[in-house]
């Protein structure tokens, strides 16, 4: 069995689990904490950066990117294709976007609310910074507002068929909503129609089941009609 070097609310992480969850690949699941860069962690991966995936080698496949396109590569169900598009120029839009989740998006939005709502607990004495809160949801609604321009024109976030775009963003979207940062009575209704239909999903189900200890997720984070 395959397994992956996880933390929970990690957003990569969580891509990878969906892919493996929609081709029915069972993960064996090993939680860490990366801001704590513990030793065994630095042994594999110097730069205490996740996932890691193991397949049945013993040696790790790191990172988002070598991780996509290992699941991708091992466990791709031939009967029912991937999630890349099969025209070049959809797989260049899909990839477009899996960028602006995965680089932007994180880079904007969820890193930081990642380090202040959770990192600083294992840090003694810290405390959130509202000001860094503040600017993090600020910029979370620009890309909203992004993706729902995208959604008002198209069935799912890169064209008309579901692709891994939508994975990477719904991974995001599903840890800002464990945290409590998208209020979706204020979500216009084809952003919340997509992630509606992202969440039903089966491959959703391992995600909504996380818990994180000491911290609860937010009220409807797993109802599917919010």
């Amino acid at each position: 069995m395959p397994s992956l070097v996880h933390y929970p609310l990690d957003p990569s992480s969580r891509l990878v689990r969906l892919m493996c969850a929609e081709y029915g690949v069972p993960l064996d699941l090993e939680e860490t904490k990366p801001w704590l860069r513990e030793e065994a962690l630095l042994a594999i991966n110097p730069a205490a950066t996740l996932p890691i995936l193991f397949t049945d080698s013993d040696l790790p496949i790191v990172g988002i990117m070598a991780s996509i396109h290992a699941v991708e590569d091992f466990y791709t169900p031939a009967s029912v294709g991937g999630l890349f598009p099969a025209d070049p120029m959809d797989r260049a839009e899909m990839w477009r976007l899996v960028e602006w989740a995965l680089v932007k998006l994180n880079d904007e939005v969820t890193r930081y609310l990642i380090e202040e709502k959770i990192a600083k607990r294992d840090q003694r004495g810290a405390t959130p910074e509202p000001s860094v809160l503040r600017a993090a949801k600020t910029n979370l609604a620009e890309h909203l507002l992004y993706f729902n321009w995208l959604l008002a024109s198209r069935n799912w976030l890169a064209g008309e068929e579901m692709s891994l775009a939508d994975f990477a963003l719904a991974a995001h979207f599903s840890t800002l909503d464990y945290l409590g940062d998208i209020d979706w009575s204020k979500v216009p209704p084809e952003t919340r129609d997509w992630y509606s239909r992202i969440k039903s999903r089966p491959a959703f189900r391992t995600l909504l089941n996380d818990r994180v200890v000491a911290m609860q997720p937010a009220r409807g984070y797993a109802d599917l009609d919010f």
